[in-house]
């Protein structure tokens, strides 16, 4: 379901001019290898106190981008290649590798560092975002359907509407602006947070 709902988001962004080809599909591919390497590190944290840090951090790091100046999806200000590229894959590497073996709160981590250090408007951000989640998820979905654990007539269903929601969101967010996105995201860091502080165990 996120796989297509990821493709779907990728294909409505394009469909309204908003891409950032080929760029997204390096970092995809930067933070996949990392995401291989994660998934076998094992990690001994104290899940409870873990979480609550987790909590502090995405209502800080929500809130620098809820707040960071205004920006055109098309504006010009990006840092997309030469050495910005390289830094960019290094760090995606290690997101990976986060996401790998813990993997809660990294959609706002990537949207950390896509808005701060690369320039992007929330809107070009989102864009990039879901590219690299179906690339990230592809090898999820390979590596689960060859354990032989995946229900692919719930898969199918749930693709269906995650498909339509992804594509519909997508165009709605590139037509309405940063504002509904900054209102969606703000959301989103308050639930999140709610649940690890309170409701991790």
């Amino acid at each position: 379901g996120i796989l297509i709902q990821s493709i779907s988001g990728t294909l409505g962004y394009k469909s309204k001019g908003v891409s950032s080809f080929p760029f997204s599909i390096y970092l995809g591919i930067s933070a996949l290898i990392g995401a291989i390497i994660g998934a076998k590190i094992a990690i001994d944290v104290k899940g409870d106190l873990f979480n609550k840090i987790l909590a502090v951090i995405i209502v800080i790091v929500g809130l620098l981008i809820i707040f960071r100046p205004k920006n055109n999806y098309k504006s010009l200000n990006e840092f997309t290649t030469g050495n910005n590229l390289y830094i960019s894959c290094l760090v995606f590497f290690f997101i990976g590798i986060y996401g790998g073996f813990i993997n809660a709160g990294i959609g706002i981590v990537i949207m950390l560092f896509l808005t701060r250090y690369n320039g992007l408007s929330l809107i070009k951000t989102n864009a990039t975002k879901v590219t690299l989640v179906a690339i990230y998820t592809t090898a999820a979905l390979v590596l689960f359907a060859y354990n032989d654990k995946v229900d692919w007539l719930m898969g199918l269903w749930l693709s269906l509407g995650m498909f339509f929601g992804g594509w519909f969101s997508s165009r709605y967010s590139v037509v309405k602006g940063e504002k509904v996105i900054k209102a969606t995201l703000l959301i989103m860091v308050i639930l999140m947070s709610i649940k690890l502080w309170f409701f991790s165990n």
